[in-house]
């Protein structure tokens, strides 16, 4: 005897008692019934595509402001010069009929070198720039929105276990960190290079955190740097990025300006655009220098890129925790280790190479510091070095007169040690 689904015996107009002779005998019927029932599950696909699509689209004309002028780079990124006073953040209702702030008092710098590399993006290579007044924004498209899981998931990092001394939710780090303290900024020169990135949803990245709360549902963090990231950015470009969240990644925050939040200043930087030139192994480094800290005029926390060059601020009312001061700053690379194929992911960290290569070879983060209470850059003490897996990816620390507190990372992922 044949049992059918309470569905299909509802369409069919068949009961528990159907034999498989009686149901031959009316294949004829119950095959054209099929047919429709097939016929009405192709009208409602297409019905749920177009939903979905219109989705999208409600979220690009939201996101995706007018512009006054459109760069196009050779990278295929479309880059609109919006005014400042339209951009994204200024969606926010505590931010609406505002316009950016004045400058901010800069931490006051201990003795430090500052040789970091004029930093270059490939859209703006061409002497192309957008107009004073106006800002940067790489133009998001369709096909970005459809890469990610869902509208609501876009631009967003995946909630996941977060843990202070380990890995979660297949995240993987290379670290070093300082807590115990009030920490009001953080600041470092980071080398960039364009790891492997072999799945098309993981990524790897390499950047500076602050942190404050607990590793629960009410953690905050700012984070800034560069990462390879296909979901997001459809290709294996090094990309100048930020993120920021209130709830441990769960329903607040987002990268670069895709929501509400960060305020961007500067006309010559675009957030999530590529960065260009990058390292080569046993070649010329290339470094970005970063620096975010909290403002003392106005409370804010304020992101520098190299030399002095203000890229914006997120307005501190964003955050609880972090609305006073940090409790950790972290430097580092994290991964994604989704083994999709059932064993280690091969997506590289850093350079790909691990840190006792050495210069030229490993990646690196130089003159680590961080900014005081007062407002004055300090050298770490108490540092702590962290490494999930050390035989994936590692890290080992150092210290001299030319680069202060300097660390080299990263690793291949998949190896005979890292199956």
């Amino acid at each position: 005897m044949v049992v059918f689904p309470r569905e299909i015996r509802a369409e069919l107009d068949l009961n528990q008692s159907t034999s498989w002779e009686f149901f031959c005998r009316t294949r004829s019927v119950h095959q054209a019934k099929a047919q429709k029932l097939e016929e009405r599950c192709q009208r409602l696909r297409p019905d749920r595509e177009s939903q979905k699509l219109r989705r999208v689209e409600a979220y690009l004309k939201r996101i995706n402001k007018p512009s006054i002028k459109t760069i196009n780079s050779p990278d295929g990124d479309v880059i609109q010069c919006v005014l400042s006073h339209l951009q994204p953040a200024f969606d926010h209702p505590q931010l609406q009929g505002q316009k950016p702030l004045d400058l901010p008092d800069r931490p006051r710098r201990g003795n430090e070198t500052r040789d970091e590399e004029h930093f270059n993006q490939l859209w703006s290579e061409s002497g192309e720039s957008c107009p004073i007044g106006s800002i940067p924004i790489r133009r998001t498209t369709q096909s970005d929105v459809l890469r990610a899981k869902s509208v609501r998931r876009f631009g967003r990092r995946l909630r996941r276990p977060i843990r202070r001394d380990s890995s979660g939710g297949g995240h993987e780090h290379a670290v070093v960190f300082v807590n115990g303290e009030q920490y009001y900024g953080a600041k470092a020169s980071i080398n960039v290079w364009a790891p492997r990135v072999t799945d098309a949803y993981e990524f790897s990245l390499s950047q500076i955190w602050l942190i404050s709360g607990s590793f629960g549902h009410d953690l905050n963090t700012i984070e800034a740097g560069w990462q390879v990231s296909p979901e997001l950015y459809g290709d294996n470009y090094p990309r100048f990025f930020t993120y920021w969240t209130t709830d441990a990644y769960q329903a607040t925050g987002c990268y670069n300006l895709l929501c509400s939040g960060f305020v961007q200043t500067n006309n010559k930087i675009a957030i999530g655009a590529a960065i260009s030139p990058r390292s080569s192994y046993k070649g010329r480094q290339f470094d970005i220098g970063l620096m975010i800290w909290k403002d003392p005029k106005h409370g804010h926390w304020w992101l520098e890129l190299g030399n002095g060059l203000l890229v914006g601020y997120w307005p501190v009312f964003l955050f609880s925790h972090l609305r006073s001061h940090a409790s950790m700053v972290q430097f580092g690379g994290e991964v994604v280790n989704s083994r999709s194929s059932g064993a280690h992911t091969g997506t590289q960290m850093g350079s790909g190479h691990f840190a006792d290569e050495g210069f030229e070879k490993a990646a690196y983060f130089r003159n680590l510091q961080v900014v005081d209470w007062d407002n004055n850059l300090l050298p770490l003490n108490n540092l702590h070095v962290l490494a999930d897996h050390p035989a994936c990816y590692d890290i080992r620390q150092g210290k001299n007169n030319v680069w202060g507190t300097y660390f080299y990372y990263g690793g291949p992922g998949r190896n005979p040690r890292c199956p």
